[in-house]
């Protein structure tokens, strides 16, 4: 996993490299707060279209994406607390 340092500007926008915006393919981006970082993903900019054949088994039972979710904040509060003292 590759990783680019970019600067905030004062009024809190990022520019996102060329070749990654290349390889995305979109103008849209989603930003998902974790608290100690933050995700940026790429949204398709016909998210219907991207959507189709790519679900067509089920997904994940509730149970086992809960659980998921669960562990990674769990992990993610540790790390915060170890950094912390």
């Amino acid at each position: 996993m590759d990783g680019t340092q970019v600067k905030v500007s004062r009024n809190g926008q990022v520019s996102i490299p060329a070749a990654v915006r290349h390889r995305w393919g979109t103008s849209t981006v989603l930003i998902i707060d974790r608290g100690d970082y933050a995700i940026v993903r790429p949204v398709p900019d016909d998210p219907i279209g991207a959507l189709r054949g790519a679900y067509a088994t089920p997904g994940p039972a509730t149970d086992a994406a809960r659980a998921s979710d669960r562990a990674a904040e769990a992990a993610s509060d540790n790390r915060r607390q170890d950094e912390a003292g």
